[in-house]
């Protein structure tokens, strides 16, 4: 886009040397006008969308839940719209075809990132590969590293044994809250479980060793803000000037959300580099996988960028992980019928000893589509986390100029009736037929995206969930303090979708495995 200012100097000068400017005087405006013309003709090949009031653009038009009021927008502008909040003109993809566009036919061309004025605290966008170009050797160097040891499948099978072990001393908790008769909070129970495993899976122990621990509530605290801060819509990103202002505060909260990550992750990155100098026996886990890489790798990929990655997965690991357990087994505490149908799959497959193992469940149709149905209904990451365009990219018979925002609603497209039959309601059944999964091939579906962005870390969050929730359901019943039809739905924004109150139920253990 142009942007003009024009300041005009009255300065007496015969009228002569006037005429003999004329032609110069001519031509400038000509030029400007011809340059005027261009991005006037640039505005119109945008897709349509809502003219917006002066300076401010559609911002009162979004409100606190954007996933919902773009979805609805779109009914009227179709399927690629042009939204201006402030000063930064974004276009918003609400259909699997124009998903399916930004994401796997114009990829590369969308792969950028306009990075959030909450990422700069701790100059955090400089290592994390979430907001990192895919043109960096660096942002190349971690992926490839992802590829080794996050998404192998041998790698994710030789660690779960320590991920098994963290749900044991779970369901220990939960038998003894059961013979209390205490109510337990699933999300925040969900939240420990998914950060100790990963903490095992990465570090080879827990970081949270009592249920009841008040560093519960910091990490939580300190995730959650991460993912709300992040998601948030931002004054300071919609009208850049006041950055040095942070006017919300959202980068002070982002800052001391990222240093407790960062301090916790760097002092089990320090205590192991001196475990390993002392040359003691190594643990095999991920992180001495990725320190023998920073070693090989080192000029693209050294210890910061090790602690760096390290804090990311924690971060969306746990997250996600514990926003879809939690909103499964509402769902599932709503819909009895669905839950005893995936409690018989699960007694089906676990064998005569009655134990939920993570190699015995992994290919369980109705757990998975229990999973599925969850993530399509609460979307892990409602508009995904933003793209940008690298260069001018052209939709259809639109022309989008580079260094522009691009969303992908995919709480949208989810939900939309076109492609979903009754999509409000939950039902499970729809992927046993559908053959859709959560992978980033079928653009009606899209809880992790897709193409060169797409969520790393999906193998071992998806066994992560598929352990902790039928887990919960094999081995308790579970009572609500209230009746059904007061369940609050209610979501609070951010990168992901929380719930918004607490899910609080007692378990019920069941006495014996149910054949």
């Amino acid at each position: 886009m142009f942007t003009y200012h024009c300041i005009i100097l009255v300065i007496p000068i015969k009228i002569k040397e006037t005429m003999e400017l004329l032609p110069l005087i001519l031509s400038t405006i000509i030029f400007f006008f011809f340059l005027h013309g261009i991005d006037l003709y640039r505005k119109r090949r945008l897709p349509p969308g809502p003219v917006g009031l002066p300076i401010i653009g559609s911002l009162l038009e979004i409100g606190p839940k954007p996933h919902e009021s773009l979805a609805k927008l779109a009914h009227k502008y179709g399927p690629f719209m042009t939204i201006r909040l402030g000063s930064i003109t974004s276009i918003v993809a609400s259909t699997p075809d124009a998903a399916r566009e930004v994401l796997q036919h114009k990829d590369e061309a969308c792969s950028g990132r306009l990075i959030p004025d909450a990422a700069t605290a701790l100059n955090y966008q400089e290592t994390a590969i979430l907001w990192m170009s895919p043109n960096n050797e660096t942002w190349r160097a971690m992926r490839k590293a992802l590829n080794m040891y996050l998404t192998n499948k041998q790698k994710l099978d030789s660690l779960s044994d320590l991920r098994q072990n963290v749900v044991n001393e779970t369901l220990d908790f939960l038998r003894e809250s059961g013979r209390k008769e205490v109510l337990v909070d699933i999300g925040k129970l969900a939240f420990t479980v998914a950060l100790n495993q990963m903490s095992n899976t990465f570090l080879w122990q827990n970081l949270i060793t009592s249920y009841e621990s008040n560093n519960i509530n910091g990490f939580r605290t300190a995730v959650e803000t991460v993912m709300e801060v992040l998601g948030k819509f931002n004054i300071a990103d919609i009208f850049p000037m006041l950055k040095p202002l942070d006017p919300q505060n959202i980068r002070r909260h982002a800052k001391e959300a990222f240093n407790w990550m960062d301090e916790m992750v760097d002092g089990f990155v320090s205590e192991r580099l001196k475990h390993r100098e002392s040359e003691l026996p190594r643990f095999g886990d991920m992180l001495d996988s990725l320190l023998d890489y920073s070693l090989e790798n080192e000029s693209k990929f050294n210890l910061k960028h090790v602690k760096a990655l390290i804090v990311d997965l924690f971060i969306a690991g746990t997250d996600t992980v514990s926003v879809t357990v939690t909103w499964a087994m509402t769902e599932l505490l709503l819909n009895p019928d669905v839950l005893l149908k995936l409690r018989e799959e699960v007694n089906h497959i676990v064998g005569q000893d009655g134990k939920v193992q993570e190699a015995n469940i992994l290919s369980l149709p109705y757990l998975h589509a229990v999973i599925n149905e969850t993530m399509r209904l609460h979307a892990p990451a409602p508009l995904l986390a933003p793209h940008k365009t690298m260069t001018e990219v052209k939709f259809g018979n639109y022309i989008v100029p580079a260094d522009t925002q691009i969303f992908v609603n995919s709480w949208a497209i989810s939900r939309d009736p076109r492609y979903w039959e009754n999509p409000l309601l939950f039902m499970p059944e729809r992927f046993l037929t559908n053959k859709i999964d959560y992978k980033g091939q079928d653009f009606e579906f899209l809880p992790f995206g897709s193409g060169r962005r797409r969520c790393p870390g999906m193998a071992l969050g998806h066994r992560m969930t598929s352990l902790i929730l039928a887990s919960f359901v094999y081995y308790f019943d579970w009572k609500l303090p209230h009746a059904k039809d007061e369940m609050n739905m209610n979501e609070v924004f951010g990168l992901s979708l929380q719930k918004a109150t607490p899910l609080i139920a007692m378990p019920i253990p069941v006495p014996v495995p149910l054949k």
